[in-house]
Formats: C-alpha cells, sequence, structure tokens
C-alpha cells in the first residue's frame, strides 16, 4: 500500500499548499489525489476478500523430463476477481488474472530435468489497482512436493563387445527361485522330490539324505551402485540412471539384484518387477556421501556390474576386483583410457575386466 499512502501524502500536501498560498487551483488536483489513493485502496481489499487459491498436482511422482500436469485454481469472493496476476516458481513469467470472472484456472506442464525431491513453493496471487497504487498478496494453503525419479534410457549393446555384451542383453533366464548349483548334502526332509534325494548315499550306508541346491538368485547380475567420490553432480545422476537402466534391463531378461548403498543385502527383481517402485523411489534420492556395503557379494555367484559415480584413476575398484562372481564389469561416466566399451547407457560406459569362475562344488 505503499504508493497509495505517497498519493495521499502528496494530495495532503497539495492541499495545504493551496490554503497557506490562496492557490485555488490546487485544492483540485490536491482532493483527486486523494480521492484516487482511498478508492484504490477500497477497491483491492475489497476485491481480495474471499480469494482462494487451490492447486492440483498430477503426479507426486514423475519420471525425469516427463510431464506432469499441475493445475491451479483462484477462486474469487461476491464482486469477482479484480485485477492482477499469479506468481508461481514453475511459470516463466506471471499469468494476468481475467478481471470480473469468478473463477480463473492455469494448467502448467511442468518437466522436471534432474531427479531428487522438488519442493514446490505455494503459489501467490497479487491483486493490484488498474493504477497500481494498492496491492495485496493471496498464498496458497501449502507448499508441496514431487519426487522426481531417474528415467530408464536403454542398453546400447556394441558388437563384438565380449561376455558383458551377452549379459546386458540375453533373454530368457529362469525364475528367481530356481534352485540349480548343487550346495552339499543334508538331511531327507518328509516331501523332498526324489529327484533330489542322493542315491549313491543310500547305497553305501543306508541313510536317506537330499541334495542341498543352492538359489539361482545368487547367480543372478547383480548391480552394485557406488555414489561417492562424483566430480560434478552430473557424473552422480549419470551413474544413477545406468544402474536404474541396467537394473530394469537385466529383470526383464530374466531377473538380477541391485545393491544400494546402506543396505546390507541386495534386492532381487524378477521379470513382472515386483518392489521396483520402492527401489525406483530410493535411487531417486540416492547421494554422493555412502558407499554400498560389500560384504553381502562374497556368497554370489554370478556377474557383477559395477557402477561408480568416479572412474577409478588406476586399476579396479576394490569392492570390484575381489568379487568372487563370474564376470566381472565396471560402469563409469566418461570413458576408460585403453579400454574398449562393451556397452553405453545413460552417459555411462560399461567395461568387462574379465571373468572369474567360481570353484566347483566338492
Amino acid at each position: 500500500m505503499r504508493p497509495a499512502a505517497v498519493t495521499v501524502l502528496l494530495g495532503l500536501a497539495l492541499l495545504v499548499t493551496a490554503a497557506i498560498f490562496d492557490a485555488e487551483p490546487l485544492y483540485v488536483p490536491g482532493a483527486a489525489l486523494i480521492v484516487l489513493a482511498t478508492g484504490a485502496v477500497a477497491w483491492v481489499l475489497a476485491g481480495s476478500r474471499g480469494v482462494r487459491v487451490a492447486r492440483t498436482i498430477g503426479a507426486r511422482r514423475v519420471v525425469e523430463e516427463q510431464a506432469v500436469a499441475i493445475e491451479i485454481v483462484v477462486a474469487a469472493g461476491r464482486l469477482g476477481l479484480p485485477s492482477g496476476w499469479v506468481e508461481d516458481a514453475l511459470l516463466t513469467a506471471p499469468a494476468p488474472l481475467a478481471a470480473g470472472r469468478q473463477v480463473t484456472r492455469l494448467t502448467i506442464n511442468a518437466r522436471f530435468g534432474r531427479r531428487g525431491r522438488r519442493r514446490l513453493a505455494a503459489p501467490r496471487v497479487v491483486i493490484r489497482d488498474p493504477f497500481g497504487l494498492a496491492t495485496r498478496v493471496a498464498r496458497g494453503v501449502q507448499d508441496a512436493e514431487v519426487l522426481v525419479l531417474p528415467r530408464i534410457e536403454p542398453v546400447v549393446v556394441e558388437p563384438g563387445a565380449g561376455e558383458a555384451a551377452t549379459l546386458a542383453s540375453r533373454r530368457g533366464l529362469r525364475s528367481i527361485a530356481a534352485e540349480v548349483d548343487l550346495d552339499g548334502l543334508r538331511p531327507y526332509r518328509p516331501g523332498t522330490p526324489a529327484s533330489r534325494i542322493y542315491w549313491p548315499a543310500l547305497a553305501r550306508s543306508g541313510e536317506l539324505v537330499e541334495r542341498r541346491l543352492q538359489a539361482d538368485s545368487d547367480t543372478r547380475p547383480l548391480i552394485v551402485l557406488d555414489p561417492r567420490g562424483a566430480p560434478a553432480s552430473d557424473d552422480l545422476d549419470a551413474a544413477v540412471r545406468a544402474a536404474t537402466s541396467l537394473c530394469v534391463a537385466l529383470a526383464r531378461a530374466g531377473g538380477c539384484a541391485l545393491l544400494l548403498p546402506g543396505d546390507r543385502r541386495a534386492t532381487a527383481f524378477d521379470p513382472g518387477l515386483v518392489g521396483w517402485e520402492h527401489a525406483h523411489a530410493r535411487l531417486a534420492v540416492v547421494d554422493g556421501v555412502r558407499g554400498p556395503n560389500l560384504s553381502g557379494m562374497a556368497t554370489r555367484l554370478g556377474p557383477v556390474f559395477y557402477v561408480a559415480a568416479l572412474a577409478p584413476g588406476g586399476g579396479v575398484p576394490r569392492g570390484l576386483a575381489h568379487a568372487p562372481g563370474g564376470a566381472r564389469v565396471l560402469v563409469v561416466p566418461g570413458r576408460l583410457p585403453g579400454r574398449r566399451a562393451a556397452f553405453t547407457v545413460a552417459g555411462c560406459r560399461g567395461y568387462e575386466l574379465g571373468v572369474r569362475r567360481p570353484a566347483a562344488v566338492a
């Protein structure tokens, strides 16, 4: 209201000057300024009474670069909306209000280019008179939050790139609960299929024992995300997108497991991607502070995809160097000098570092 107050003071100054110097022509502009400022204030106060601002967000979770519809509704009181505009952080410029209407609707198709939590401040409605002498602000009820998920990009396999390329593109892996690898013997349990009974032991000692088989989930590809040491936020985001894309691609190809920072055990996914929404949301908020817990890798026999936000200066990351599984693949943003990438995904490149075969079970 400061411009209106200044206008009133100017009008009073003209009236005082007219009275002191008996300058009758100054009475008219002085009174006009006072009336104009008073009318502007009354206009804004009457028009802003009963104004309500509401916002509806089409989705609370959205993938990077995916459009989400956000609707802002401004409802007026009995007198209708006065002149003014709507301000929101997602608008490139204030949107003018349609004066005289009871309701004004604005639709924003917002896109978020980076993953993470996005707090959206409540929209504001600025109500003003036509001369700009008085303004009043009406705010929305509360702020809102949108979780931006990392997008899923295709895995582009280089031709003739080795076993890593085969692992990244193969199909038809067995179900996640299948038991295929011999892990030893144990006493017979009633109801065990005859195909799992160890008949040589029965022939030698007369004791009925069964073969203990190892779960196939331990032989499936494991994606490990190490977000530490990223030289830039873009490298961290690229590593997260690469881990996300690899997990979805390998899960759909037959199954895989994902080890995130802070987890003691990897989370397994079958081709139906059951439970993926929770993991996807966790990937959206991964920071570069904590690294993965690699103690659970000692029991896995399958290939390991180690996604690191920081390319190693020399050698192989410690966690990947001691991985007991099969193929070992390092996925990093950018390029590794002297190595040929097996595949590319989300701005990262995967490099096959060799294959370790698990020892035979005695």
